[in-house]
């Protein structure tokens, strides 16, 4: 896990957020509830729209972490993951991003941060991420792979979770979707898995750390 001393850098980041597990819809850890199963493998897929990191321009930038939870969620220091990094995006904010999501800035990234304990590794892929409102698909090369398809109430509205322990953007709603499919192919972490049918969720994602 990151040192997070007391270094405290600006960044304000804002897009969209895609998780999808191994849990049956909707996901409980976006109520901090245990996962489905006493373990969770999944993705969160960030699509950043607009945003600096301790003053990189990192708008355009996709990025997807693959995480290993054994428990639940809230639990320090007990997560493994895997950072997928578009290849379009520049060394600088490869370097920003990373530093950011593992703790090194200072923040509610550093925060989050705490909950994991090893980041074994950094791949790249072209990311094609392509969802509206719970709907669409989501690829990583030949890394990560995700369909989603929303459910809906009985006058066809999508079905939303607000104002959740996990929400990635206070009072925005979050999409509760279906994973038709969901595979992550990440062999040298030990990370292989496929799901069909499982839970997805989609929601507007903005974080920050004004210093």
């Amino acid at each position: 896990m990151a040192d997070h001393g007391e270094v405290n850098k600006p960044y304000n980041i804002e897009g969209a957020l895609l998780e999808s597990c191994s849990c049956m819809a909707p996901c409980p850890c976006w109520i901090g509830a245990d996962p489905d199963g006493d373990s969770c493998q999944a993705f969160n897929a960030y699509h950043i729209v607009r945003g600096k990191i301790d003053g990189v321009d990192v708008a355009g930038c996709d990025f997807i972490r693959v995480l290993d939870i054994p428990g639940n969620v809230l639990v320090p220091e007990s997560w493994r993951e895997v950072f997928v990094v578009d290849v379009r995006s520049s060394e600088e904010q490869v370097a920003a991003i990373l530093a950011a999501y593992t703790g090194a800035l200072g923040g509610p990234l550093a925060d989050l941060a705490r909950l994991v304990r090893e980041t074994l590794g950094v791949e790249y892929a072209s990311i094609s991420y392509d969802i509206v409102q719970g709907s669409g698909v989501l690829r990583a090369g030949r890394l990560v792979s995700v369909d989603i398809t929303p459910f809906v109430g009985a006058d066809g509205t999508v079905t939303t979770l607000r104002d959740s322990l996990m929400a990635s953007a206070p009072r925005a709603p979050a999409y509760i979707a279906r994973a038709e499919h969901h595979d992550v192919t990440l062999d040298r972490y030990g990370f292989k898995w496929a799901f069909k049918g499982r839970s997805a969720i989609h929601s507007e994602y903005r974080v920050t750390n004004d210093v």
